[in-house]
């Protein structure tokens, strides 16, 4: 996740003290802590969407974790300082025992975020979503009525969703809009942007079209470049305005660690002075955080880089302890997503930005070329930006390496 008002706000700080924030050099990279940990407990979904990554259906899956064995894991989750579940699906309010297991780990004193579709959120689900506590509370929306109702294959569903963000506002939670950009619903950014300031919605979280599950079906379909870079000036314009104002207001992107790259671009073009303060702040970040920083399991306890990776099993937790797992580098693929730097090829071996991109998002790469290590496809970013001119995206597509990827 790339947290686009943080940087914001630095930037604006500077403007006004006519310094960079000293706390803004201090590394991300290497946190003492545990990942992230997307936690998809049910892959039912009452909603079949067009860009799912978990492909989920309707109906029971067999084999979940049970309510004791979700708390075994979260014993070793919190021995190991993960610092963050986010409980997700599938639909996580379709799981009988979702509270019971949100009052746990609020209890064990995790941040907890959940993810949803919003559609089965009435008065009384609302209620009990508030008096649980969340700290944070993401609906997901496609675009404005009927562009939305089309991914979600659910006439209604923008009524319902927009609905809920309204009854867990009105209770007070911190809830959060979800978007996912495809050519299908760029048109849409705009109005949806204009709903959030219009609802007081607290985060809008920008997501790029990653090539898994369902999303890699339509990846023919992804926004062009030129839309991307459209999308990305408007989304940081009004970041920009936020901060400026002192709103609380949070804008974050996914799935495209290049957005880092294209934010010093931006701050080059209109805030020069502090583009090499904020370029040492997005090198400490270290770029693409699969694998290190942010992990997931699945709905039957397996554990994956992250949740794009659902066709690469690490282990499962019936078996070893998370912990265990993900300290594991004898997987090949885990050992380059560790590895610093990483062993990416074309494009992103010469790239200038490699060192605050980390090489993006290798699943694209994977499923696009078959090779993890391949330059990422969905760079954004020109030959002349990155220091490549000459050696377009079909040159060089990959560089050897020591490590060699199974597919499993």
């Amino acid at each position: 996740m790339f947290r686009v008002s943080q940087y914001m706000r630095e930037l604006a700080q500077a403007e006004a003290d006519g310094h960079y924030p000293t706390t803004a050099r201090r590394s991300e990279g290497h946190p003492a802590a545990g990942p992230v940990v997307i936690w998809n407990l049910i892959r039912r979904c009452n909603l079949t969407c067009k860009h799912c990554y978990s492909i989920s259906a309707d109906h029971e899956y067999a084999g979940e974790l049970s309510t004791q064995e979700v708390f075994t894991v979260m014993d070793d989750l919190k021995a190991f300082r993960v610092p963050v579940l986010i409980l997700s699906g599938g639909e996580p309010l379709l799981r009988p025992d979702l509270f019971e297991i949100a009052a746990r780990a609020k209890a064990m004193r995790f941040y907890v975020g959940l993810s949803t579709n919003g559609t089965l959120i009435d008065a009384a689900m609302a209620d009990r979503i508030a008096a649980q506590g969340f700290d944070y509370v993401g609906i997901s929306l496609d675009g404005i009525g009927a562009t939305h109702d089309r991914f979600r294959r659910l006439d209604g569903a923008f009524d319902r969703s927009l609905a809920a963000l309204r009854l867990l506002h009105a209770r007070g939670v911190k809830v959060g809009l979800r978007y996912t950009m495809t050519a299908m619903n760029a048109h849409d950014l705009a109005p949806l942007l204009q709903l959030m300031q219009d609802e007081a919605v607290d985060k809008f979280y920008f997501s790029h079209l990653n090539y898994a599950g369902r999303g890699n079906i339509h990846r023919a379909r992804d926004a062009q470049f030129a839309a991307t870079r459209a999308a990305l000036d408007l989304l940081y314009q009004t970041a920009w305005d936020a901060a400026l104002s002192g709103s609380g207001q949070d804008f974050v992107t996914g799935n495209n660690d290049a957005d880092g790259a294209y934010l010093l671009q931006w701050v080059q073009q209109r805030l020069p002075r502090w583009a090499t303060p904020l370029r040492e702040r997005l090198v400490a970040r270290g770029g693409n955080a699969s694998g290190v920083n942010v992990a997931n399991i699945d709905n039957l306890g397996i554990v994956h880089p992250d949740t794009m990776w659902w066709h690469h099993p690490l282990g499962s937790v019936r078996e070893r302890p998370f912990s265990e797992i993900w300290l594991d580098t004898r997987d090949p693929l885990m050992q380059g997503l560790k590895a610093k730097p990483r062993p990416v090829g074309g494009r992103c071996a010469g790239c200038r930005y490699f060192e605050l991109c980390g090489g993006n998002t290798r699943v694209r790469a994977q499923q696009v070329t078959g090779d993890p290590w391949a330059e990422d496809p969905g760079c954004y970013l020109d030959d002349d930006e990155i220091g490549r001119s000459g050696c377009g995206p079909a040159a060089a597509r990959v560089l050897s390496t020591p490590f060699a990827y199974q597919a499993h």
